[in-house]
């Protein structure tokens, strides 16, 4: 009985340090599921919490690594790839951001919001966390490599192929107002 009590004890703590890490870590790691989704808030959820459930699995081993973030941060980017391949045949569609209340967002900011948001939905899967994990996660080139298994220079061109997809897409998008309706001088 000794034996199972250990076990007993040894499992809650483990279960309690699994609770604080997702308490610390769920704002972070949602927000870049969001960004990894294209902005759709449903399918973040369920990606995070199908990567919080593979780390949970796993927590024993997890939490005695140094950075056990960085690991379930990877667990997150390689299901991310693994539902789009899964969803290649159906497009997404983003949602729009949802917006913190008293905040006092404007709406050219707004925009410029939902703008990123559908470039980032158009773009391979590659190049999206690519992005993301350059500018949302700050990683550098060799960390992105290391998480998602290919060579910088495969990093660097996809980070290119991905910003200048993002920048046609800035260019390309009317004006906010500029329609059909105005510029015609009807009144």
């Amino acid at each position: 009985m000794e034996g199972a009590a250990k076990l007993a004890v040894t499992r809650a703590v483990a279960e309690n340090s699994f609770e604080e890490f997702v308490a610390a870590s769920s704002g972070r790691l949602f927000t870049m599921a969001r960004l990894l989704t294209g902005g759709n808030r449903a399918e973040a959820e369920d990606l995070l919490q199908g990567a919080y459930e593979r780390a949970y699995r796993h927590w024993g081993r997890i939490c005695r690594r140094s950075e056990p973030e960085r690991y379930v941060r990877q667990i997150l980017v390689n299901a991310s790839v693994d539902r789009l391949r899964r969803l290649r045949r159906r497009p997404e569609v983003p949602l729009l951001l949802d917006l913190e209340a008293g905040t006092g967002d404007s709406a050219g900011a707004i925009e410029d919001r939902d703008l990123l948001v559908r470039g980032l939905a158009d773009l391979p899967p590659r190049q999206r966390a690519v992005l993301v994990l350059r500018y949302f996660e700050d990683l550098t080139e060799a960390q992105i490599a290391a998480v998602l298994g290919c060579t910088a220079g495969t990093v660097k061109s996809q980070a290119a192929r991905g910003l200048a997809r993002l920048r046609a897409a800035v260019d390309t998008a009317e004006p906010p107002g500029v329609g059909a309706s105005e510029g015609n001088g009807a009144r």
